[in-house]
């Protein structure tokens, strides 16, 4: 069985979009890329942070789905990373209201010695200081290592994201981090500049216009499922991470028709994610419906034509 490990962020998020609003609800990065690889068969840990104020009940929630915790640091006193957000009528832009890192902002990152030989590393949405913390710690190069970042540290912790980026071989960003990254328009030069910076992947992920796969002069598409309903996508872009990571570690396979099945598996979850509150659908799912959705996928994107 692959081993995979996940580092990022346990939080309370509290959201406001047009259909309702929560009170403090289970977030956080590592949450949700926990929540989406555990529909994979792998061993699955998260090292992360969180203050004595988590109800034990969320960190239950992740092990009673197989995911091993004993990384996941209780600081006694302290509080756990909380982010309020208002989402705008389209759901594609929004403001944050709060952002309070608590122990976040001093997390020293520990690796749990029987994950120091994982087989992939999924590093969530951290200060780059943490993410090459943990690359330190790994016994053995992780045969692959996936980053996800985002325009904050890019405008506030530069040099230290170069180390970072230099040191993987998978960056997930969105259309416009990846815009900023490389001072590139185009979608096609953005992604050569960035596997020049060290990456041999690139994903650019498009929201609800799908994402895209950049290796050597190759690229691959895959769109995001037409939805009746979009509740809240706060956890959405984790949850494609997660699928994409657990599918990849699964098939112990990091080639470049693998990855490609990886960010189908990965667009699937986040389809879900989306359709509920925080992490209420990803806490149901059912693998049934995965499966059911996986085949609609298919039918979206397969077709046949004649060539003359």
């Amino acid at each position: 069985m692959g081993k995979l490990l996940i580092v990022g962020s346990i939080a309370f998020d509290e959201i406001e979009t047009p259909f309702g609003k929560t009170g403090k609800i289970l977030g956080g990065a590592a949450t949700f890329i926990g929540l989406a690889a555990s529909q994979f068969k792998v061993e699955l840990g998260i090292v992360s942070v969180v203050g004595e104020d988590l109800p034990k009940d969320y960190l239950d929630l992740l092990s009673e789905r197989g995911v091993d915790i004993s990384g996941v640091e209780v600081i006694k006193g302290g509080k756990t990373f909380y982010w309020k957000g208002k989402y705008h009528n389209d759901l594609n832009s929004r403001d944050t209201l709060i952002t309070e890192l608590n122990t976040l902002g001093e997390f020293n990152p520990i690796v749990p010695e029987n994950f120091k030989d994982a087989d992939v590393v999924m590093l969530g949405n951290l200060h780059p200081n943490i993410q090459l913390s943990v690359m330190d710690q790994m016994k053995v190069r992780p045969k692959l290592t996936i980053l996800d970042t985002m325009n904050f540290w890019m405008n506030n912790t530069w040099d230290e994201l170069m180390q970072i980026i230099s040191r993987i071989d998978v960056i997930t960003i969105n259309d416009e981090e990846a815009r900023q990254l490389t001072e590139e328009y185009s979608l096609v030069k953005a992604a050569a500049k960035i596997q020049e910076m060290g990456p041999k992947y690139v994903v650019i992920k498009k929201g609800e216009h799908g994402a895209l796969l950049f290796h050597e002069e190759n690229v691959f598409f895959a769109p995001a499922l037409p939805l009746e309903e979009v509740f809240d996508p706060t956890g959405a872009g984790d949850t494609f991470a997660g699928g994409f990571a657990g599918y990849i570690t699964e098939a112990r396979n990091v080639s470049f028709e693998s990855l490609k099945n990886g960010i189908i598996q990965g667009s699937n979850l986040a389809s879900f994610c989306v359709e509920r509150f925080g992490t209420e659908r990803m806490l149901d799912l059912k693998k049934q419906e995965v499966n059911q959705r996986l085949r609609q996928f298919k039918e979206l994107t397969q077709f046949n034509i004649e060539l003359t």
